[in-house]
């Protein structure tokens, strides 16, 4: 344990979660965020003289970095497991696959720079990430990808994250995995999977997210989380390939996903 607490310690540590804050991107299928100052210093004054200040926040599950759980895709009515996703629906939340049920992702992570692999600084909109271009991304890396890895795909649309109509991409489209990469993916064994996209997918120019076939593979066939809206420049930037990724959703009873914020730790 000492030595563990020492590793730790001299670790760097690299933030892969986006910031919260009113009129960041958010999905138009779900609920964006919403702050409020509650309650301001002041307002109630103790006998000592102090006081406290606190906050009202309004925001889906799927809002800002997040992890997607089994719950949040069904396939002809369906869930993972072939679970029937209208009665683990019944009474408001999920009885099978909400989000407490995913453990910790505490292990090795892997980052595949697929703008780098492709020589530009982002992907254009509506990019399709096949499995060849995985490959590419790993051979860049100099690396295989392991059984029990999470996989994190850099396609460089973080840099939009300032702008959410660039971001969103419903007239640019978004770059993202196909369903011959989520196959990939799984046939290699990743443990979870992350972008730094609104969502894991191949958005088209003016599709929107009317059809999410990766989401149907990874989640619904295979029974692989998927996490959106990372940042991962950092790690692109000082080209860090692996690394010990930290992830625990919010133990939310029954619902569908969860804010997260990872950290990636690396050897000083």
């Amino acid at each position: 344990m000492t030595d563990l607490a020492a590793a730790l310690s001299a670790a760097r540590v690299y933030d892969l979660g986006q910031p919260l804050y009113d009129g960041m991107p958010a999905s138009p299928s779900h609920p964006g965020y919403r702050a409020v100052l509650h309650r301001r210093h002041g307002d109630v004054v103790r006998e000592d003289g102090g006081s406290a200040a606190g906050d009202l926040l309004v925001m889906g599950s799927h809002t800002g970095t997040h992890i997607d759980a089994l719950a949040h895709v069904s396939a002809d009515g369906r869930l993972h497991g072939g679970i029937d996703a209208a009665e683990a629906q019944t009474g408001g939340s999920f009885s099978s696959h909400g989000v407490e049920t995913l453990e910790p992702l505490v292990g090795a992570g892997v980052l595949l720079d697929l703008a780098a692999a492709a020589g530009v600084d982002v992907l254009e909109g509506g990019h399709g990430i096949d499995a060849d271009q995985l490959q590419a991304a790993e051979r860049l890396a100099g690396l295989t990808l392991r059984d029990g890895d999470v996989a994190l795909v850099r396609t460089g649309w973080a840099r939009h994250y300032g702008d959410s109509e660039a971001f969103v991409g419903l007239r640019s489209g978004v770059p993202g995995v196909d369903p011959s990469g989520a196959r990939w993916l799984a046939g290699r064994g990743a443990r979870a999977t992350g972008s730094d996209t609104l969502a894991y997918e191949r958005i088209p120019r003016g599709e929107g997210h009317r059809r999410l076939p990766v989401h149907g593979i990874l989640l619904v066939e295979y029974g692989i989380p998927i996490i959106e809206m990372l940042n991962l420049e950092s790690l692109a930037s000082e080209g860090i390939y692996r690394f010990g990724l930290v992830l625990a959703p919010l133990r939310l009873v029954g619902a569908t996903g969860s804010p997260v914020r990872p950290l990636a730790l690396v050897a000083s």
